[in-house]
């Protein structure tokens, strides 16, 4: 089986720099899903509380007879679950319908602004994390200013932000914080979620005639190659296997630099919701 890498988390933690999203799979398709997953190699899988899958997750895990300690599993705290001590009940929620007396990484979903329960939500999440609820905790979708407000409301910094990131939309705003302050990033859509015509750009097509690769290939090694934690979503046992064998290929600097270069600097590559307006 490949060797996926890790990245160490400042929680003293590894993270599998590769994992399976499930991401709007249907609840009865989950179990499957993530089955296949697991039996294609991946030992990191990403969820959420209102995806609705937790419970096929669970299932799957419990099924496949891999060790604990072998899985990393993430969920999330969804936003109307901020608010004073509703975190605690939404971890333990998640965590009877995973069937796991812990996750690995519990993160926020969204700052909601309008609302203004992020800061509390993040603090419920420490207390997550010392109760041995979740053995990482992070944010998702935060941008520089809420991460900000986080580390001057309680002193600490997420493990990782999930945020929108493909080749369109970088986030080096989010990815500089990150660097300065010891966190990692994740990315959800790393292929753009299929609303631009990304693996048509000539870096990429490109890139993927010359190491012999499909473009989706190409744009998740782009990923893994700027330190980025991706996570592909797919349904199809054929495509998990693909976007898994990743590693038997390296870009080189000037592949690199030219899909970098599809990003229009403008944040008109954004494909899904803003964090500012998400609420």
């Amino acid at each position: 089986m490949t060797s996926v890498p890790t990245i160490a988390l400042n929680s003293g933690h590894h993270i599998p720099q590769l994992g399976f999203g499930v991401f709007q799979i249907p609840p009865a398709e989950a179990e499957e899903a993530v089955t296949a997953a697991l039996e294609v190699g991946y030992r990191h899988i990403d969820t959420a509380a209102i995806y609705g899958n937790e419970q096929g997750v669970g299932s799957a895990i419990a099924q496949s007879g891999i060790p604990r300690e072998e899985l990393f599993v993430t969920t999330k705290l969804w936003n109307e679950s901020q608010a004073g001590e509703a975190p605690h009940d939404a971890i333990r929620e998640s965590l009877e319908k995973l069937g796991l007396e812990y996750v690995d990484l519990y993160l926020t979903h969204w700052p909601t602004p309008e609302k203004d329960t992020y800061s509390n939500a993040w603090e419920k999440l420490i207390e997550i994390r010392d109760a041995g609820l979740s053995r990482s905790i992070g944010v998702s979708n935060h941008l520089p200013e809420h991460l900000d407000r986080l580390v001057k409301d309680t002193g600490v910094v997420p493990a990782v932000d999930q945020i929108e990131l493909h080749p369109a939309h970088q986030q080096n705003d989010v990815l500089a914080w990150a660097a300065e302050h010891g966190m990692h990033i994740e990315s959800w859509g790393p292929l753009g979620q299929g609303k631009y015509p990304l693996f048509e750009a000539p870096a990429v097509a490109k890139a993927a005639a010359s190491h012999e690769v499909s473009p989706a290939q190409v744009v998740l090694r782009w990923h893994l190659q700027r330190g980025i934690i991706v996570f592909p979503k797919s349904s199809h046992r054929e495509r998990m296997a693909e976007n898994f064998d990743v590693f038997g290929f390296e870009l080189t600097a000037e592949e690199l630099t030219r899909i970098d270069a599809l990003d229009p600097g403008d944040g008109s590559g954004r494909v899904g919701g803003h964090p500012l307006e998400v609420n």
